[in-house]
């Protein structure tokens, strides 16, 4: 066979050196997830029930999935979460069946999961971080020290559906640092407002990701919008088309009428969103701390929120990001539009080990530690430690999902 020489040969061994890399960060990724998580039953997979309901031409579920987190309706049982990841499910509910698929959960969580890891190695090579060691540290930062380790572990309904929105972002920033198919980010994002509601604040900033100030175009680019929304256009259409066939209105979602303990439905009373709800989520967020035990792991959690500085403390290297780039303020405003609903929202999180909510905005912040990393070349020393301090939290996590 005969082999690479001549200028390209060091960009080809790099190329061949970063694939196999990251394919191996994949495999490795979700081994350890599955490991994380195969022994915790969520008990609750209702998506893969809705994916069968789907299959069958149905928009509810024949059984209570659950005491909580259900609409009945008609004598009829609603999953009241977006129907993306039921949507995206269907294959796999086809050939399997729901209860199968429900049963393997775990597997297919943690696939889930080392897909978004693959997607952020790949997006940070698109951004332009070339050394191995710097798109490795911030895999594992967003891998391990993020929700996406507790979500992975838990399962359910509630957490399937954050690990397929981390993925469609993900998916959005990588073909906006690749081929701009304006029509198919629109696809994307739309199937990420159908996932995770808050993630359709974004959308105006990919607007903005798709105009490059830097370049010699001088014209906005109508045209690129055109397609962005076009390719939006099929899923609010059937986010509204999905409100009118299950409960007669097409504004109603369904949130305002689920089933929840007590003390939710008092949050709740003070309205789906409220600024009365503002000062508790940025509690979760930023401020709460676990509580001191004299065994191990010698903190506990009290399940309702952590701060991210605890459990994600490497996000901070985002702060490094070259903000003379163009691309790194619409970075900035994503990642705090789509927060700012869920600052506003009742919910909350719970159970949740740090604020699992954050992983809205977490690859948008990923994008930024992207930036950085390219821009100076080496992420220093005391950045690692950061990384490797927020990954060790949230492996003890991973003992609190089954102790909490």
């Amino acid at each position: 066979m005969l082999g690479v020489s001549g200028p390209w040969a060091p960009a080809r061994r790099r190329f061949d050196l970063a694939l196999v890399v990251g394919l191996v960060v994949v495999a490795v990724s979700a081994l350890v997830y599955w490991l994380s998580n195969r022994y915790f039953d969520a008990g609750r997979g209702d998506f893969f029930y809705l994916a069968d309901a789907f299959l069958h031409g149905r928009t509810w579920l024949d059984f209570r999935p659950g005491p909580n987190d259900v609409i009945i309706s008609g004598g009829r049982f609603y999953v009241p979460f977006a129907p993306f990841p039921a949507i995206a499910l269907m294959p796999v509910v086809a050939v399997l069946g729901a209860v199968t698929a429900d049963q393997v959960e775990s597997g297919i969580n943690a696939l889930l999961a080392a897909a978004g890891v693959g997607l952020c190695w790949m997006l940070l090579g698109r951004v332009g971080v070339e050394r191995l060691r710097d798109r490795l540290a911030l895999t594992v930062l967003f891998g391990f020290s993020t929700q996406i380790l507790w979500v992975t572990t838990r399962g359910g309904v509630w957490h399937t559906g954050q690990l397929v929105a981390t993925i469609l972002t993900l998916l959005c920033l990588i073909e906006l640092w690749g081929g701009q198919r304006a029509w198919w980010i629109g696809l994307l994002a739309g199937a990420a407002f159908l996932t995770r509601a808050p993630l359709a604040f974004a959308i105006p900033f990919y607007a903005l990701l798709l105009h490059r100030p830097s370049s010699k175009r001088r014209t906005l680019p109508w045209r690129s919008w055109a397609w962005l929304a076009i390719g939006v256009l099929p899923s609010l259409a059937f986010f509204f088309l999905y409100n009118q066939v299950r409960f007669g209105s097409a504004l109603e979602s369904g949130y305002a009428l689920a089933t929840l303990p007590p003390w939710l439905e008092a949050q709740r009373q003070q309205g789906l969103f409220s600024l009365s709800h503002v000062s508790m989520n940025l509690d979760y967020l930023f401020l709460h701390v676990p509580r001191l035990i004299p065994d191990f792991p010698f903190f506990k959690p009290d399940g309702l929120g952590m701060s991210v500085l605890i459990t994600s403390p490497g996000l901070l290297y985002a702060v490094r990001a070259d903000w003379r780039d163009g691309r790194a303020w619409p970075l900035l405003g994503a990642a705090i539009a789509v927060l700012i609903p869920t600052l506003l929202y009742y919910g909350g999180g719970w159970l949740q080990y740090g604020f699992r909510y954050f992983l809205d905005s977490v690859p948008f912040v990923i994008g930024l530690c992207g930036i950085a990393a390219a821009r100076r070349g080496r992420i220093g020393w005391g950045w690692i430690a950061l990384i490797a301090i927020g990954t060790v939290v949230m492996f003890v996590g991973v003992y609190w999902a089954y102790h909490l």
